[in-house]
């Protein structure tokens, strides 16, 4: 019996094998040879779910702030619904976004990539000004119900403070995939922590 294949869980094989090409060889490396050769495929197969090699790339970037967004909502669903402990489960939720284990890593490795690569590829950019969007528009939301909660000054700048903020995570995670040896979760934590309004 021929096995079936879910062409939405194909692409997202295929992107999973984009992460770790670029991974390892960056974005110029994440040719479809290569792709195809880390997922398994011909060629042949990667094209007949992405239009082109840019199809591919684009699909890619969505599927990372996707799977990086649903971590994020679980933890924002308990910070909304919890009456104590806000500030962990602050730090928790924004921990997300920092590379503290091997998943996140490779996420953030591959993120960055996009990111730059979205300076000069018009294509990529649309993709990386949602993320980024998202992150600060998630940002202002926790400071807004702080704010709303007594637990922040109500003259905190939120869109000062939103800006900070991911400023900082982009900070922590530029320096944890750049020099990941002097760059420990545990340090990544602490930084975090004491940054927190």
């Amino acid at each position: 019996m021929p096995k079936i294949v879910v062409p939405e869980d194909r692409r997202k094989a295929v992107s999973e094998a984009v992460v770790r090409v670029v991974r390892r060889s960056g974005v110029e490396g994440a040719t479809l040879g290569n792709v195809a050769k880390e997922a398994g495929l011909a060629i042949g197969s990667i094209r007949h779910y992405f239009a082109d090699h840019e199809a591919m790339m684009i699909f890619t970037m969505d599927q990372l702030g996707r799977r990086i967004g649903e971590r994020v909502a679980v933890r924002a669903d308990r910070l909304l619904a919890a009456e104590t402990g806000r500030r962990t489960l602050v730090e928790d939720l924004l921990a997300e976004f920092l590379p503290l284990d091997d998943e996140r890593r490779d996420e953030a490795m591959a993120w960055l990539a996009f990111t730059v690569a979205a300076r000069t590829r018009p294509a990529f950019r649309a993709s990386a000004d949602a993320q980024h969007q998202n992150l600060r528009d998630l940002i202002t939301r926790i400071l807004r119900e702080a704010v709303a909660l007594g637990r922040l000054p109500e003259e905190l700048d939120l869109d000062v403070e939103a800006v900070r903020l991911s400023a900082l995570l982009d900070g922590l995670t530029m320096q944890a995939v750049l020099h990941p040896e002097s760059t420990p979760p545990e340090l990544l934590v602490t930084a975090l922590r004491r940054s927190l309004p």
